[in-house]
């Protein structure tokens, strides 16, 4: 068996000293277009988990490896004068150069043939060919992947800096142009990496996209010369550039298979890249073992295992790339919000396990939300809205009331549940006239009543053809339903293609002003009802021709400045053939945007299962109530506690 690798990066080079391992007999190349010591970018950071899975692969790989660490547990961040720190986060860093010169050393060792200099014109003459060479591949060329790169957050640019900084630091700073963010952390006695981002808008207002390479470090020197202390910023072919996700349908070909950056990209905003190139690596050579160099089976397992943790992956980095694309948008936060807003962004960090890695920090949070020096969780916190005065902010419960008879889905009868009382009022719309839901979702009955909607599509394939609305009347009923409401807070149903729904969406209303019927709605009733006052909406449809997550905010926004007290964020079901993104959690990010873009306090459900879940949402301003699928028991001991507490604090 013989193996060629094209590319020399740590993906390629670990593979080829794990292979080397695995057979003696195989015959391993290496080519690379580069020199030996030709590299980009300054540092590499690597988790406890990886650095487990390089001990076990390749003991002496890992020994060297771990001996030339910077280590650090904290992470610093530097936001409107302040300088928050939170500890217990265990980061680990190499200078790339160096993690280069250590693998090259061990393939050498294990007499793995080292090619540099090497045009690749064609795929070599190989038994298997491992295409190892990056986001700009050339071996993805020759075959049929299925690739697909799109750009995603904002223009970066990577420096280096000889200023040794203690702490994984990110910092922000205001200009008149806009935001911009620098991530900045150690990688060895002498030197750190230091990468600033900005939206491109920012990036033009600032010239920056016409500027020289050095032109820009100076600029970037300057503005964060506070957190550079005087030191320098070195470039190293420092251009200001779009991050590039890349994904593949398939990862093989033939005897042609991919690894590392040449497959897939993760944001640098969660520091992932060469860690899960080296872990494709030790996959895929464990897939050979495994199926005794058997390529399409081996290929076929290596896939398997690693498509599903790489996704997840991208996911976790795409979320966390568009949030620094976003991050102005968060400015009005306090500092100790902002920064657990900022730790807990991808979600692998949540209240518990920070408070398990910082407890100082977590309880400072409590104290801030809860107003008092010892305070329970965020999802205890207090909360008042026109008067109503909520004691947890997952304490509210949900029931709803149709406000004509012929506004009902079905002719089930709705049960009024105990607690706090969200009373959401609604009007079916093309969704009327359904059978109860235990039966199916959306089926028409067969004796049902007339629908109405803005235009005369119906819901679904079987759906009634819809009336014209009569909106005097419908307007007159939501009043009317108002001002007999008895609940602590009312909401209006403008979600899930329900009638109100069915006029705020380009799906399904041909009108060029599609707020005009449901503002007045919102306006009359808000004359109406003196409480709190919330709008139940689909933020996005979910389709490509519908309303975006930006629309939705736009409404959101219209909706608060109509008299909306809150934002109930739901997506999707505008239209039967939507395309859902159903998860756990899966509205919180959508309620993180409206809250905090549009603006407004924010209600959020969602497949909420944890009350770690809700001080999560709550302590990062993500959302102001929680609506949590909580067994009683659940819930019964902590506010217990809860209740106990605050009684002992109070006396």
């Amino acid at each position: 068996m013989n193996v060629a690798i094209v590319g020399a990066g740590p993906a390629g080079l670990y593979l080829a000293i794990l292979l080397r391992k695995l057979d003696r007999g195989v015959d391993v190349r290496v080519l690379e277009r580069n020199a030996p010591d030709a590299t980009f970018g300054f540092g590499v950071v690597f988790s406890e988990e990886t650095l487990g899975a390089l001990r076990d692969a390749d003991p002496e790989t890992h020994l060297e490896i771990t001996d030339t660490f910077a280590r650090w547990d904290r992470i610093d961040i530097h936001y409107q004068g302040r300088e928050l720190s939170s500890r217990g986060h265990s980061f680990s860093a190499i200078a790339r150069k160096r993690l280069l010169e250590i693998l090259q050393q061990r393939c050498r060792e294990l007499s793995v043939a080292l090619e540099f200099g090497v045009e690749v014109a064609d795929l070599p003459g190989a038994d298997l060919v491992v295409g190892a060479d990056g986001a700009n591949s050339l071996v993805r060329r020759f075959c049929d992947f299925g690739t697909k790169v799109q750009a995603e957050g904002s223009k970066y640019v990577w420096f280096g800096t000889d200023h040794v900084f203690d702490a994984f630091t990110f910092a922000f700073r205001e200009t008149e142009h806009g935001l911009f963010n620098a991530h900045a952390y150690p990688y060895d006695e002498r030197m750190s990496t230091f990468i600033v981002e900005c939206p491109e808008t920012v990036c033009r207002a600032a010239g920056l996209d016409e500027m020289e390479e050095q032109e820009s470090l100076a600029f970037c020197e300057q503005l964060f010369a506070n957190e550079l202390r005087g030191r320098e910023l070195f470039s190293n072919r420092s251009l200001w550039l779009d991050f590039p996700k890349i994904t593949n349908q398939t990862w093989h070909d033939g005897n042609v298979v991919l690894l590392g950056d040449a497959v897939h990209t993760a944001h640098f905003s969660i520091g992932s890249g060469t860690k899960l190139a080296m872990e494709d690596s030790i996959a895929l050579a464990a897939a050979l073992a495994r199926r005794r160099w058997d390529l399409n089976a081996a290929f076929v397992d290596y896939e398997l295992e690693r498509a599903p943790y790489v996704e997840r992956t991208q996911q976790a980095a795409s979320e966390s790339a568009a949030y620094f694309g976003r991050i102005a948008s968060y400015s009005h936060l306090e500092p100790i919000q902002f920064a657990f807003n900022l730790l807990t962004r991808s979600g692998r960090i949540t209240h518990a396990t920070l408070g398990v890695r910082d407890p100082q920090f977590t309880r400072a949070l409590d104290s801030w939300l809860g107003g008092r020096p010892v305070s329970p969780p965020p999802a205890f916190s207090p909360f008042e809205l026109r008067g109503v005065r909520f004691e947890n902010r997952f304490e509210l419960v949900e029931s709803s009331v149709a406000v004509t008879p012929d506004g009902r889905t079905s002719a089930e009868e709705i049960s009024r549940p105990e607690g706090k009382l969200l009373l959401r009022l609604m009007h079916a719309g093309r969704r009327g006239a359904t059978q109860p839901r235990r039966l199916g979702v959306d089926l028409p009955l067969p004796d049902g009543w007339p629908v109405v909607a803005p235009t005369k599509r119906p819901y679904g394939p079987f759906g009634a053809i819809p009336g014209k609305p009569d909106e005097a009347a419908v307007l007159d009923a939501f009043v009317a339903a108002a001002s007999e409401a008895r609940a602590e807070v009312l909401e209006i149903d403008m979600a899930h293609g329900y009638l109100l729904g069915s006029y705020l969406s380009r799906l399904t209303n041909d009108e060029d002003d599609r707020l005009r019927f449901p503002l007045r709605v919102l306006e009359a009733v808000r004359a109406a009802w003196a409480g709190p006052l919330a709008v139940r909406l689909s933020v996005t449809d979910w389709h490509p021709r519908g309303n975006s997550v930006e629309d939705g905010i736009a409404i959101a926004r219209a909706m608060r400045e109509a008299g909306a007290d809150l934002i109930h964020v739901e997506a999707g079901q505008t239209v039967h053939d939507d395309r859902p993104e159903y998860r756990r959690g899966f509205l919180t990010a959508l309620s993180d945007r409206v809250r905090n873009e549009a603006s407004v306090p924010t209600i959020v459900g969602g497949y909420l299962t944890t009350l770690d879940e809700a001080n999560t949402i709550v302590g990062a301003g993500r959302a102001d109530l929680v609506l949590l699928d909580l067994p009683e028991t659940q819930v019964e001991r902590p506010l217990k506690a809860s209740a106990q507490l605050l009684g002992e604090l109070r006396a």
